[in-house]
Formats: structure tokens, sequence, C-alpha cells
């Protein structure tokens, strides 16, 4: 990803101050000055976490942290964060990733850091990740990793059965079909119906650009070549029962892996950590390659990726920021986190991408060198792509519309093309509700 950030993006960071009035919904910088000896609260639910947690503890008299371990964002964790915030009681530090960042800036949940962010800082940081963080000129989080996608498949599955692992996204319906023909029961992989950042990163891996700025105005783009070949591509998928619909991370999901129903997930580099804590019984067993692409040439998109960013609530911003400074940029926070043998996170901080790359075990995935691929795939991003300042409400919208369509196959009473644009429509009357102004519609 070392790419320069493109002018669609750094007009996004720009138009969200212009439109959502960040300096007037109470994003000040909280600090207060030299702190003593403080103690932090931290809400977050990557894994690793806990382990660097007790690393810093362990290392650090003058500031202590209490580490609770809540939903994913999707999963509840941003609702228990707004709910929080609201109230009044939010913890010091909360994780947010990239996409929902934006949202919490303008509903004036975490506080600006620009004045802790140093230049310093900033160039241990991927640009990117750095650029995704700053929003009308300002920090309003520490960047924590990036989230290329990756394909993880069992790689005993599909050498016993000659099926080659696909690069393309014509090969991996082809791949999926043989697959259901070598085992009546087993699927290539899982459409996520109540996650939508899984199919928003593969639009954004297609080319898609669904958020852009104008003047003073949001420009929605959802119904553009690109976005429709994603939903036309996977309501075939759908339609033709040739993956799962479980909910993401469920029961139904682990138990299919386990199982030997599901012989292939289309995840992030977060994701082999995710496959290595859930299903240790089958270490050997499972390879990693890059993400099918339209042409076969590499081409990724970002699925997730977090941020520690500190809340209005805080009274111990100085101190916080040391804090997410040093789970981002600290070797010793790398170390305990991939070392607890679930999570392969990829760092922000590009120097701690070897120490990340030593601490994996790559037993599980048959000594393969998991993180040269995620470089790669990291690589590949198409930097164009932007979020926009209401992502839950995309999200929202398309979770309850995803789960109408993804039985396609089997009497869904919906469309993921109408899923869209029920996302669009409900983005457009959110972003007019805030008194935005929004091109075309």
């Amino acid at each position: 990803m070392s790419l320069s950030w493109s002018r669609t993006t750094l007009a996004l960071a720009g138009g969200l101050t212009a439109l959502t009035l960040l300096t007037a919904c109470g994003g000040g910088s909280g600090a207060t000055g030299s702190e003593g000896p403080v103690t932090l609260t931290y809400w977050g639910w990557t894994k690793g976490t806990k382990q660097a947690v007790d690393a810093f503890n362990a290392t650090h008299r003058d500031t202590k942290v209490r580490f609770e371990e809540i939903p994913s964002g999707t999963a509840g964790g941003y609702a228990k964060i707004s709910n929080a915030v609201k109230a009044g009681n939010a913890p010091d530090l909360v994780s947010v990733e990239y996409p929902t960042l934006p949202e919490f800036v303008s509903q004036g949940a975490v506080r600006d850091i620009t004045p802790y962010v140093t230049p310093e800082l900033k160039r241990k940081l991927l640009p990117q990740a750095v650029q995704l963080t700053t929003l009308g000129g300002r920090n309003w989080a520490v960047p924590f990793d990036a989230a290329p996608q990756v394909y993880y498949y069992r790689k005993d599955f599909f050498t016993r059965h000659k099926i080659e692992v696909p690069r393309a996204w014509d090969a991996f319906r082809a791949a999926a079909a043989a697959v259901k023909k070598a085992d009546p029961k087993a699927r290539i992989g899982t459409f996520f119906p109540d996650d939508p950042t899984t199919f928003e990163a593969m639009a954004w891996q297609a080319g898609a650009h669904w958020f852009a700025t104008q003047g003073d105005s949001w420009k929605l783009t959802t119904t553009d070549p690109a976005t429709r070949k994603v939903t036309d591509y996977w309501q075939g998928l759908l339609k033709d029962d040739l993956v799962h619909t479980h909910a993401s991370f469920s029961p139904g999901w682990t138990n299919s892996l386990k199982g030997g129903g599901t012989v292939g997930y289309l995840g992030a580099s977060w994701g082999a950590g995710v496959l290595k804590g859930t299903l240790p019984d089958q270490s050997g067993k499972w390879a990693a390659a890059p993400v099918p692409s339209w042409d076969g040439r590499p081409a990724s998109g970002m699925l997730g990726g977090s941020t520690t960013a500190v809340t209005k609530n805080s009274r111990h911003t100085e101190a916080a920021v040391r804090f997410a400074t040093w789970m981002s940029t600290s070797a010793e926070a790398i170390k305990a986190r991939v070392a607890s043998g679930e999570s392969s996170a990829y760092p922000a901080a590009t120097a701690l991408r070897p120490v990340a790359r030593r601490a994996f075990d790559t037993r599980y995935y048959g000594g393969q060198d998991v993180y040269a691929l995620f470089d790669a795939a990291a690589a590949s991003v198409d930097p164009r792509w932007g979020w926009g300042p209401a992502t839950g409400t995309t999200n929202t919208a398309l979770k309850d519309e995803f789960g109408k369509a993804a039985g396609a196959g089997g009497g869904g009473t919906g469309s993921l093309a109408a899923a869209v644009r029920a996302g669009s429509d409900a983005t457009v009357r959110e972003l007019r509700k805030r008194g935005l102004k929004v091109m075309g519609r």
C-alpha cells in the first residue's frame, strides 16, 4: 500500500469537516496537561488485544489500563459505545474501524487528538492509514492495522479433489461448482448477510467509489458498473446455491467449517488469526491465496482495519494517546498480540511488519509466509475509495436487505441490487436529515 492517497479521499476529509460541522460537535482536545498516575479504560474486540494490554501493564507504572472485550462493532459494539457516550460513561479509549470513524467524529463522540499526533508518529505509520484518520485537517484516532482482502481455503480438500485455487472471479465460480460436485454438502465460501463490510470490500476491489464530495455536497454512487458487476455476480452464486449464507462468525458458520461443509473463507489479513483460533484442530489443512480479481491481476479492497480513538468522555486524553501510540508502534505490543496465537494483525506501523511476521506461528498454514501475501495484497489496494459520515445507516440498511436476499436460491424475497439501492436511499435520507447536501438526489 505504498501508494499516494488520492484527491478523492483528501476531498472527503476536507468535505467532512465543512459538511458536518465537526468543530460544533464538541470534539475538543480534552487535554489535561502533564498527567500523573492514571488508570485508563479501554473497550475493544480485536484478537490479542488483552495480551497486548497485559504487556503494557507489566511494563508501565504511571499508567494502567483496564480492558473490556465487547462485541465487534457491527455485532453490537458500536451501539454499546454510542450509548455509553450519550450516557456520559464511555471508556477512555475504544476500537473503531476506519469506515465508522467519520460517523463517530461527526457525532462528536471522539476527541480531536491533533496536538498529540506528532510528525514523528505519522512518519511511522502507513500514509493511507493516517489519511483515513485525518478529517478536516485534524487527527481523530491512532491507526492500528490495515486489512487487505485474502482468500483462505482448505488446501487438503482442493488437492484431494484436484480443484485449482481460483485467481479470478470467473474461476472462483467454476471452482465453487467443482466443490459442490465433489461434496454436495460443501461450499467454497460464505456470503455473510449480516456483514456489509465484506460486500463493500468487494465493491472497492472492483473499482467502485461510493462516497465522494464536490464543493459542499456529498455524492453517492452505488449504481456504477463496478457495483452492479459485484451484485450480479453474487446474486448468481446465491441463486445457484454455490455459497453458504451463514451469519458471520456464528455457530452455524463455525460448525460448517469444523465439519468440512465450508472449505473457504473470503476474509482479510486478520482472518488468518481468526481461523487459527477458531479451528485449532485443522492445523496444516489451511492455506491462503490472493483474493480473486476480475481480470486475474492483483487487486484488493480493505475489509475493516482498526484504530484506537479517545472518547469525548475521557479526562485523560494525553495518557490515552500515549497508550494508543504504544499499542500501534511498540514491538512489544505487536509481539504480545500476535504471539497470542489468535491474531494476524498487519500493522499500520510499517517497521513492525517484520516483528509480526516473526511472531506469527506459520505451522497452521503449513509454513506458508502469509505476511508476504498480506504485503502483496496491501500493495494492490485501490487508494481511491473513501468513507462517508453515515456508514452506520448505510450498513444497517444493507444488513436488513441482505438478509432478505441471502436465500435467493431457496426462497429469498429480495435481491442484492435492491439491497444496495435501499442502502443508498437510507444514506441519502440520513444525510439530508443532518442538513447536508446530496448531489443529484
